[in-house]
């Protein structure tokens, strides 16, 4: 399993109190997954821009 990336209490914390729903183990891991592909995008991008700190911008969110 890999490591967790997101704080596991307040993933559930938010889908109880904004969904009435409970969590499964393996909704915080994909949510994990996710915010390292978003990391390694962030990074791809600030290398290509010549920068070693990833701002932001480097973050591809498009659905927020």
């Amino acid at each position: 399993m890999a490591e967790v990336l997101v704080v596991t209490s307040k993933v559930k914390k938010i889908i109880k109190e904004q969904g009435g729903c409970n969590t499964s183990a393996e909704t915080v891991q994909i949510l994990s997954e996710a915010v390292e592909a978003l990391c390694k995008k962030g990074i791809e991008s600030a290398k290509a821009d010549g920068r070693k700190t990833v701002m932001a911008r480097d973050i591809p969110i498009d659905h927020l």
